[in-house]
C-alpha cells in the first residue's frame, strides 16, 4: 500500500530530503523554514514527522493520506506532502 511505502521510504532523512526537493516550490521553501526553526535539516525534520505520524496514525489518518495520494501521478510525494502539511499546518 502506498501509505506503508511513504512510511518506509520517507522515514529515512536522505530519502525524505530528496522527496522534498522533488516536491519543490513554496511548500518546500516553507517546510525548510519550519525545519530551521526546529534546528533540523529539512530531511531530518521530515523523517521525524513521518516516523511520528506512522507510530500514531489512526485508520482514518492513514485513509486521509491514501486519499491525498490516490490518483496522483506521484502518489508518494502527494502523500508525503499531505503528512507534512498537516504537521506544519500549511497547504
Amino acid at each position: 500500500m502506498v501509505v506503508d511505502e511513504i512510511f518506509h521510504t520517507c522515514s529515512n532523512p536522505h530519502l525524505a530530503r530528496a522527496a522534498l526537493a522533488s516536491i519543490g516550490g513554496e511548500f518546500s521553501r516553507h517546510f525548510a523554514g519550519e525545519a530551521s526553526r526546529n534546528d533540523a535539516s529539512p530531511g531530518v525534520h521530515a523523517a521525524l514527522i513521518v516516523k511520528a505520524f506512522a507510530d500514531k496514525a489512526s485508520r482514518e489518518d492513514r485513509d486521509d493520506v491514501w486519499q491525498a495520494a490516490r490518483g496522483s501521478d506521484q502518489p508518494i510525494l502527494a502523500g508525503l506532502k499531505h503528512i507534512l502539511g498537516r504537521a506544519i499546518s500549511v497547504f
